[in-house]
């Protein structure tokens, strides 16, 4: 395993459902009766919606199952509320297939992030529609996939990735910066499992060099935004955004500088909520238990 930094093995009770009187306290005292022992909990009221949502953790040798146990020892009380639920062990890692293009700034942070163990995820493979990043993947021991895309016929391409996705048993695929639009058959495929990242600027500067036309237009702020993909082009539900602050000194150059800083770190943050399963999707936007 790369990056396991979980202090306790835990498994992570993850529920969303119409808000109603009682809900904490069914849940809490379940686990009470079977001698659970909370490490952390987070939950939140939606009054727009009327939804609630919660996140615990508990510790796995504080319970006399184990998660599949406490899965099914768990089912009545979901099915009593509507939950929509999951648990999930803390110690297994997320199999992340990463998809770069040429820029490799995102991936770069993303392989040093797992070889550090500074982030607890598997990466299976890496997929590319070209072959430049090919050594520096495969120094790291990663098999290197590369699916060139024809533009006048992108289908059997992403035939392949699908293919490539699904034997490596992906939990979840991770645009670093992967220059092609995924087709709406493969965002439904992996609704809520595909996560991108792309400059703030849109729908203001789009196209190529975004950043030489933000330095044209004197801004002031640029930023970056990480969301799960849908087949709405870079509209999905937002996990993570942030912006840096651009002086008056700073030349085109620097603008590109800044903007790959905050987006790698901004993708990084939004990877490692969606591994530690503090990502809740509903509708178009997100919880995220921080």
């Amino acid at each position: 395993m790369k990056g396991n930094n979980v202090s306790h093995h835990t498994y992570r009770l993850i529920v969303s459902c119409p808000d109603r009187v009682g809900i904490v306290a069914a849940v809490s005292g379940f686990l009470s009766r079977h001698g659970g022992w909370i490490t952390e909990a987070s939950q939140h009221a939606d009054q727009g919606s009327g939804w609630f949502f919660m996140r615990y953790e508990i510790r796995a040798n504080s319970l006399p199952f184990d998660d599949q146990g406490l899965r099914e020892a768990f089912a009545p009380i979901a099915e009593q509320f509507e939950m929509q639920w999951q648990v999930t062990d803390a110690q297994v890692p997320k199999r992340v297939v990463l998809m770069v293009s040429k820029l490799d700034h995102c991936l770069t942070d993303l392989l040093y992030r797992w070889r550090s163990k500074e982030m607890f995820f598997d990466i299976p493979c890496v997929i590319s529609n070209h072959e430049d990043m090919r050594d520096y993947v495969e120094w790291h021991g990663i098999p290197y996939h590369h699916v060139p895309v024809d533009r006048d016929n992108k289908a059997p391409a992403f035939a392949e990735v699908t293919r490539l996705v699904e034997s490596y048993d992906a939990d979840a695929v991770v645009l670093a910066r992967y220059m092609q639009i995924l087709p709406p058959d493969m965002c439904h495929t992996y609704a809520g499992r595909v996560i991108n990242i792309h400059h703030s600027f849109l729908p203001s500067f789009i196209g190529a060099k975004p950043y030489h036309k933000a330095f044209e237009r004197g801004v002031k702020l640029i930023g970056a935004t990480c969301h799960y993909v849908t087949e709405e082009l870079d509209a999905g539900p937002i996990i993570e955004q942030d912006v840096i602050r651009v002086r008056h000194d700073d030349t085109a150059n620097d603008l590109v500088r800044l903007g790959r800083d905050v987006e790698k770190a901004v993708l990084a943050r939004g990877l490692r909520y969606h591994l530690e399963d503090r990502v809740l999707i509903h509708g178009n936007k997100t919880v995220v238990f921080d």
